[in-house]
């Protein structure tokens, strides 16, 4: 078990290591000068650099501004610890998302194309599999060339079922006949894919209200869980994107992908401190089984590596 969690790290640290190596790197260049306004301006732009954002870095400021009145004097370790104290106090301020007992869980996935949408359904299926569980997959997204076979080379790939239909067909009829399945088929969850085009806000979304009313049809408090799929690469474009989403359709978790080909590891602290929403899994690596749940901890102690 403890090699277990020991190779989990490694994987979330791996993924960081962009960003702490380039933190670490411009804060060691920061110790031994006095702690002024000139030197917590340049603090400042380095976690606003790694992606924390603007409203995140200064909180991080203002914090470090009232420890280092008390302790002038403050060697890195020291600095790191108290970044690290507060990274871990904005993380802890969103209460998890209780689990639903009910059976089959919904969960409905959304996101824009190219985010990693398709490829995070099917880790997030085999996830669920490892579990035990029986999982079913609803190809939603009818709209995106190749979006279905892509859906349905993954459920063969992971050996799960999958509904779905004709190109260009109705989406929400596909998150109907999935819900059905499941309850035939006795499913513990269902994983609904949905259309990623941004292009038409309004269209995409009153999609998306379709396709959840669908599943209240079938369920009375589904879907129980709405996850948005963001590309940790695109950096507060992707904070953007999940205010849009979150407008129209609330979200209950975030899967954050392609964190490993970031140097912005930062946007989740973004993210939570401006949107409040959690992020449930991280991308960690290209392998069906890097896909892992999101841990604080683990990802303070990646981040602020040193």
């Amino acid at each position: 078990m403890l090699s277990f969690f020991k190779s989990r790290f490694q994987k979330v640290k791996s993924a960081l290591s962009k960003t702490s190596s380039a933190l670490g790197f411009r804060l060691k260049a920061l110790v031994g000068k006095p702690w002024n306004e000139d030197t917590l301006d340049q603090l400042e732009q380095i976690l606003y650099e790694a992606d924390l954002g603007g409203e995140c870095a200064q909180d991080f400021i203002e914090h470090l501004k009232s420890e280092l009145r008390l302790k002038p004097q403050q060697d890195l370790s020291s600095i790191i610890n108290l970044l690290k104290n507060r990274a871990e106090s904005i993380l802890e301020q969103n209460t998890p998302t209780e689990k639903t007992e009910k059976k089959p869980e919904v969960i409905l996935i959304v996101g824009v194309n190219g985010s990693g949408k398709t490829t995070s359904i099917a880790k997030l299926a085999r996830n669920f599999k490892k579990e035990g569980k029986k999982v079913i997959l609803a190809a939603g997204d009818t709209f995106r060339a190749g979006a279905i076979d892509q859906l349905s080379h993954w459920a063969d790939r992971i050996g799960v079922d999958i509904i779905k239909s004709k190109p260009n067909g109705d989406p929400s009829g596909v998150a109907f006949d999935a819900i059905s399945a499941a309850k035939a088929r006795d499913c513990d969850v269902v994983i609904i894919d949905t259309a990623g085009r941004l292009q038409n806000k309004t269209d995409l979304m009153q999609e998306l209200e379709k396709v959840r009313r669908i599943c209240v049809r079938q369920i009375p408090d589904a879907p129980h869980q709405t996850l948005l799929v963001l590309d940790a690469t695109t950096g507060q474009n992707a904070i953007d994107q999940a205010e849009i989403f979150h407008k129209f359709t609330p979200l209950t978790g975030i899967i954050l992908t392609k964190l490993d080909g970031s140097a912005k590891g930062g946007i989740v602290l973004s993210i939570y401190k401006k949107l409040g929403i959690q992020v449930q899994w991280i991308g960690v690596g290209e392998g069906e089984d890097d896909l892992v749940s999101f841990n604080p901890k683990e990802y303070v102690d990646a981040l602020f590596e040193n």
